[in-house]
């Protein structure tokens, strides 16, 4: 089975450290199709956006932009942004993880 996890797993308050998947995600991965799983990787490896992350410029997805009625983000423990410039925009995985825990 294919799986971004790169053995370098660590929750970072909801979300893994190695592979940037949400707990949710990781556990519920075996339960997708192979065309889901395909998606997700693409998400994750930044080859399918909804837009680009005001912090580092790479490709970020939220999936309130793809018309889901939640965002992967939402199952995250909320992170302190007030070192960040104000933006409309979400972070992406990686740049979220990297901020404080609030």
């Amino acid at each position: 089975m294919k799986s971004p996890c790169v053995a370098a797993c660590k929750n970072n308050g909801g979300i893994c450290s190695g592979c940037h998947r949400t707990m949710d995600e990781i556990s519920q991965w075996r339960h997708l199709s192979d065309e889901q799983r395909d998606s997700a990787m693409n998400t994750l490896a930044g080859k399918e956006a909804t837009h680009q992350c005001p912090s580092c410029d790479n490709n970020a997805v939220c999936d309130i932009s793809l018309g889901k009625e939640t965002c992967w983000c939402f199952e995250l423990e909320e992170r302190d942004t007030s070192t960040l410039q104000k933006s409309n925009t979400c972070l992406c995985r990686k740049c979220l993880s990297k901020l404080p825990i609030a």
